[in-house]
């Protein structure tokens, strides 16, 4: 397909490298403005003297390839916990539980099977889609609702009953970081392909008013229904546009998606191709090799250190994939020195304390040094190992770490460069 390259003849491009962001809220889902938590009637569960944790995290679904790495995350968390000496004496309790994916009520059951397990904070879910469709449940129990990977902006201003808090950050930084990325390659004339959903419309939204202040257009934003069986018709509107480059921003439909593109001549050798980190996977044993060689993508988080894979290795030697595993670690371990410095294992207790152990005091890494610092009334400002963690009003972070990637000919993605902002 023949292109104008626009980007081609215009200097645009604005400086990735000095992001000054600010968060925004976006409109709350159709999911979960059904009924909000300052709505319920549920009253404030009480600590019980044992710290109980839920995952509600991707065995099955569209996500599932983000699963492994997030629970391996959360075990490693309460295997250190618990070799610290646990929470008030005792091991910190653990249930794990399947999150699905926003086509099925497998969240719903589950949520109902933690809160019934005595809950008090729930790691969960990846998806956007599914926390929003959990959330008035999990908040309005009085349990934390403490997601490693939801990055919709419409959680920012969400009534939760200041429950609910996330270690990644809002799409506010990471459809900052893709706008910024295509600008830099020269792309103006863009179009998206957007999952139907609050992760799709966040991220959408973000990139375009990036590129727009860059002097690009989002020439097409095609909206897709992730149930959809086939995504001709949403890649016939692409090759209409005759875009410079394309975003596709989605789960699993991706490689659907891609087939579609080369089968309509707009594959990735013709049509330059961006993931973001609903669908930055391994896709070697997907296509042919070299069909994504050259295509980039995004991902919240920073470096993953040796040591970190190699500990996460030992809970799951299968692991592959290491994204948001850093993120469902610290989301795990702050909960438990939140109860700790609370000295009340109870949800509500644990909010109020979250914000007060990640910033402000003295600088601990691990949960037995941080723990140690509190049996001495010391104040402390936990870092992890996505980085630093405070949180602001809404239980956003405050500053994150966006890595860009791209994929080589075996169809699997390195890291080419790590974007620092705050928000």
């Amino acid at each position: 397909m023949t292109r104008p390259l626009r980007g081609v003849r215009s200097v645009a491009v604005l400086g990735i490298a000095s992001l000054a962001l600010t968060a925004c809220g976006g409109s709350e889902s159709d999911a979960g403005a059904e009924s909000s938590p300052s709505e319920s009637s549920s009253a404030t569960a009480a600590g019980d003297g044992t710290l109980t944790i839920g995952s509600l995290l991707p065995q099955t679904g569209s996500l599932a390839f983000l699963g492994p790495p997030e629970f391996a995350g959360v075990q490693l968390a309460i295997n250190d916990i618990n070799a610290a000496g646990g929470y008030n004496g005792t091991d910190v309790a653990y249930q794990e539980s399947d999150s699905g994916d926003t086509t099925t009520d497998i969240a719903s059951q589950s949520v109902q099977r933690l809160l019934s397990g005595n809950a008090d904070a729930i790691v969960g879910a990846a998806s956007s889609g599914v926390s929003f469709n959990v959330i008035d449940a999990i908040t309005g129990a009085g349990v934390v609702h403490f997601s490693p990977a939801n990055t919709s902006p419409d959680f920012t201003d969400y009534d939760d009953n200041g429950l609910y808090f996330r270690t990644a950050p809002s799409d506010v930084l990471q459809g900052r970081v893709m706008g910024e990325l295509l600008l830099q390659d020269g792309h103006l004339d863009v179009s998206l392909l957007t999952l139907d959903d609050p992760y799709g419309s966040g991220l959408a939204e973000n990139i375009t008013s990036t590129l727009e202040e860059g002097g690009g257009t989002v020439v097409s934003n095609t909206v897709f229904n992730p149930d959809s069986p086939t995504y001709d018709a949403a890649v016939a509107e692409v090759v209409e546009a005759q875009p410079e480059a394309l975003v596709v921003i989605g789960f699993a439909q991706t490689i659907q998606i891609v087939q579609a593109l080369i089968a309509q001549g707009v594959g990735p050798d013709t049509l330059p191709l961006y993931f973001v980190d609903g669908n930055l996977a391994d896709y070697s044993g997907d296509f042919a090799p070299g069909t994504l060689e050259g295509t980039k993508g995004t991902l919240p988080g920073a470096a993953t250190s040796d040591e970190f894979r190699t500990r996460l290795l030992e809970v799951d030697p299968a692991l592959t994939d290491f994204s948001y595993a850093p993120e469902s670690y610290d989301a795990t371990v702050l909960i438990a020195l939140a109860a700790k410095a609370a000295g009340d294992d109870s949800g509500t207790a644990i909010a109020e304390q979250l914000p007060a152990v990640s910033e402000g005091g003295t600088k601990c890494t691990t949960y037995e040094e941080c723990s140690t610092l509190l049996d001495s009334d010391e104040d402390i400002d936990y870092d992890g190992f996505s980085g630093p963690v405070e949180f602001d009003e809404n239980g956003d972070p405050t500053e994150a770490t966006i890595g860009v990637y791209q994929y080589g000919p075996e169809n699997t993605y390195t890291n080419v460069d790590y974007i620092e902002g705050s928000l």
